[in-house]
């Protein structure tokens, strides 16, 4: 089983065959939306303004997240920057990442550049032309940072919201040698309290948690993922169209 410090010659990617291949049986738990409740944080709406539902979460996610919380020594709290992210904000992230990383590395194959792109962003497509059910659309995955009592941030090496200006994610990696020491023990803290309760890290990005989803059952070893492409209608219809 991967740890949330895993070595990085180890890492399975998002997109490795192996996850892939894992069945998923959507259960249809109801979401929560976080801005509706007092329990955890949450942020600026991001990567794009007219993002209205990246507070939902699956209701077990949602639940495990307070279960965590509850772990972390106390002065810290969690805050969510992203939970859900519809197909076509996915699909948006996606290429305009592999757009960068083409950028940096103009002689790269295509295999090699998806790849790449693949360490901190999950595909809507995948090489084979199928399509992929990315974590963040199916409401098992969390992107978290800490907070002090003042609800500033605390140093975790790099926020979330600057993961695109992280050249080849050398500061995003959960297990960075690339970040102070001070920033590498609040990711531990943060890791325990999540680890803790169930959630599996994807270990090119420190804030990237989930559980219930494909990747969860891969590190897990279960025989599949119980949370997919289930979507309340009242999620789909707000969705924004003009990205």
């Amino acid at each position: 089983m991967f740890t949330a410090f895993a070595n990085p010659s180890t890492i399975i990617l998002i997109s490795d065959p192996n996850v892939l291949a894992i069945p998923i049986s959507d259960i249809k738990e109801p979401w929560v939306d976080l801005s509706q409740h007092k329990t955890i944080v949450y942020g600026p709406s991001p990567e794009i303004p007219n993002n209205k539902d990246y507070t939902w979460l699956r209701t077990t996610v949602y639940e495990k997240l307070m279960m965590a919380q509850n772990k972390l020594p106390k002065g810290l709290h969690f805050c969510l920057y992203e939970g859900y992210r519809s197909i076509a904000v996915q699909k948006m992230i996606f290429e305009k990442q592999l757009s960068n990383v083409k950028k940096r590395h103009p002689d790269w194959p295509a295999e090699q550049l998806f790849l790449e792109t693949t360490k901190l962003v999950s595909p809507v497509v995948n090489p084979d032309q199928s399509p992929n059910i990315p974590p963040h659309s199916t409401g098992a995955a969390i992107d978290v940072y800490l907070l002090d009592d003042q609800g500033n941030a605390i140093d975790m090496g790099i926020h979330p919201k600057d993961w695109m200006n992280d050249a080849d994610g050398v500061l995003s990696l959960t297990m960075s040698d690339h970040i102070s020491p001070l920033a590498q023990k609040n990711r531990r803290i943060m890791s325990d309290a999540l680890n803790a309760v169930g959630f599996v890290n994807y270990p090119t990005e420190y804030w990237h948690w989930s559980y219930g989803d494909r990747y969860w059952a891969y590190v897990t070893q279960q025989p599949r993922a119980f949370y997919g492409s289930y979507i309340p209608q009242h999620i789909r219809a707000r969705e924004p169209l003009d990205h």
